[in-house]
């Protein structure tokens, strides 16, 4: 039902990895100027921060899609373009595709999953623990809420490249669900990571290592990018319920936004669609939408954005079973939001 073409790889996408980059190249050589501005004026470098932001945004969705293989076919090349892109966000190409392409696909929102929601039974760990702490939920403060979407996706990079880096046994408890990577992929995993720390050493030498600077063509827009960025994923499976078979209508869901956010993200909103067909070019994730509308009415799962946020912020964060969200003292549980078709449909629980 859908064309030919959807299936195809569309290098015309690289072009967005090499916009993003020069527009962050543009912001650290206009940065290192700003000691010569005078007053206040440094200041007037904020809304090019807001942009540079919303590069790092693009350039993790774009490279999201290339390591799926919808840009560029060749694993060597998908790792080398994809270490350009990821290297703000501290992702090893590498460890990205063995948690999110292998793991977190295959296993989605299954006890399996790394990247789920913790379990109400796991031990109170420092991971468990800041996810408590800064996740959306009915009991977060305000303060660490907003600490969280400039840190979770750190946080989250930093568990999961200790658990295969130090570890690598399946054993770590501070992770929602560990997993192992081969010793090739370890090694290149380290690899990768020492060159992005060479990228980050070398822009905060190329800015002087200067406080002002480092805070507003540094930091700022990567709290930014990793606000952008953990806004969407924070939707896309803490509404759903755990399954046992790895079902898109069941554990995944898409949002409704501004036409402008999904033309500047790739369309990532339509997380169900790219959880059907990961590696399809998300140009064309609206037909894949309109079928299952046509197809799937009642087990569909589509909110606006603000809906979604407002059934975090209105729910638990811990999954006490399958369908049951229970907060950090256990003495609260509702139905997971999105659990109704699945229940009628299944029937069953993890």
């Amino acid at each position: 039902m859908l064309p030919a073409e959807a299936f195809r790889t569309d290098p015309n996408r690289l072009a967005l990895v090499a916009i993003n980059l020069a527009i962050l190249g543009l912001g650290w050589a206009m940065a290192d100027q700003l000691d010569r501005w005078p007053g206040w004026w440094p200041l007037a470098f904020l809304p090019f921060a807001l942009v540079m932001g919303n590069s790092v945004i693009v350039l993790l969705f774009t490279s999201h899609d290339l390591l799926h293989g919808s840009s560029l076919r060749g694993r060597a090349w998908r790792r080398a373009v994809g270490l350009l892109g990821l290297a703000l966000l501290w992702m090893p190409p590498t460890l990205w595709q063995a948690v999110h392409n292998r793991e977190h696909h295959s296993s989605t929102n299954s006890l399996s999953d790394p990247d789920r929601s913790y379990l109400e039974s796991q031990p109170a760990t420092w991971g468990k623990r800041i996810q408590h702490l800064v996740t959306p939920s009915d009991t977060v403060r305000p303060l660490w809420l907003v600490v969280g979407l400039a840190s979770a996706w750190g946080v989250h990079n930093f568990r999961t490249i200790t658990s295969v880096l130090l570890f690598n046994d399946g054993a770590p408890n501070f992770t929602p669900a560990s997993f192992r990577v081969s010793q090739k992929e370890r090694l290149l995993i380290g690899l990768e990571l020492l060159a992005i720390v060479g990228l980050h050493a070398g822009v905060i030498v190329w800015l002087d290592g200067q406080p002002l600077k480092l805070l507003l063509a540094y930091f700022i827009p990567i709290w930014i990018g990793y606000a952008g960025v953990i806004a969407y994923i924070y939707t896309n499976h803490l509404l759903c319920p755990l399954t046992e078979i790895n079902d898109p209508l069941a554990n995944s869901l898409s949002l409704r936004v501004p036409r402008i956010l999904d033309l500047l993200h790739l369309n990532f909103s339509y997380h169900t669609e790219h959880h059907i067909f990961p590696g399809l070019n998300s140009s064309y994730y609206p037909q894949v939408r309109r079928l299952l509308q046509e197809h799937y009415p009642e087990r569909y799962q589509l909110l606006d954005g603000s809906e979604a946020w407002r059934l975090l912020l209105s729910t638990p964060r811990h999954y006490r079973d399958s369908f049951t969200l229970t907060n950090w003292r256990g003495d609260r549980q509702l139905a997971v939001p999105l659990s109704g078709a699945t229940r009628a449909s299944a029937g069953a629980s993890v």
